[in-house]
């Protein structure tokens, strides 16, 4: 299971953050778009350095080595402009990659160097009211060849709707507005947890 952060800042985030990977989280994404180098490095040092190797960086991937990270994210832009050598690159020196779309010809033609993408907005988003897609995920599904990459799903992910999402064929999802959009971040994690685990 995989948890995004907000792309703006939340109270309590860092202890937030810590108190997640203490209850088992996985992996962190942290998308920060709007943070400047300075802004991330900053963010980055509060992680305790312990939880450094479970992060993963969507933006100023140059400061990964240094902060301890081996995992990054291309955005669908980002990994359009990134060359396959770069990719390739990046996959030589100990980096695990990860990406995003939202078509499934374009996860069925994706680079091998990726472990995995996410897909969405599979459900109506938290975080982004009245963000739906209207693709079938059920029939994008069905045809899925591509058994390289695993596929995430994105996208109002709530407790209730992991086990839909895995019997749609995805291979794990990803929490955003139900741990970011809540007061009960900790309990929505460990509820989600617990029915991902059970699956």
């Amino acid at each position: 299971m995989i948890v995004i952060t907000n792309p703006l800042p939340v109270p309590n985030e860092i202890d937030t953050i810590h108190s997640l990977f203490e209850n088992g989280l996985e992996l962190l994404h942290i998308r920060k778009p709007d943070f400047s180098e300075t802004e991330m490095n900053v963010f980055l040092s509060e992680i305790k350095s312990e939880f450094r190797q479970q992060l993963v960086l969507h933006s100023h991937h140059q400061l990964a080595s240094a902060a301890g990270i081996h995992r990054i994210h291309f955005t669908e832009k980002a990994r359009i402009e990134t060359s396959e050598k770069s990719l390739k690159i990046w996959k030589k020196n100990g980096f695990s990659l990860s990406t995003s779309i939202h078509q499934m010809i374009d996860f069925e033609k994706l680079s091998t160097v990726f472990d995995y993408a996410f897909f969405g907005p599979v459900f109506e988003s938290i975080s982004k009211p009245k963000y739906i897609s209207n693709i079938d995920f059920v029939k994008e599904l069905e045809q899925r060849k591509n058994n390289e990459t695993s596929l995430v799903a994105l996208g109002g992910i709530t407790y209730d709707k992991i086990k839909t999402a895995l019997k749609y064929g995805f291979d794990d999802v990803a929490l955003l507005g139900t741990i970011w959009n809540s007061n009960h971040s900790i309990g929505n994690f460990k509820l989600c947890q617990k029915i991902g685990l059970s699956y």
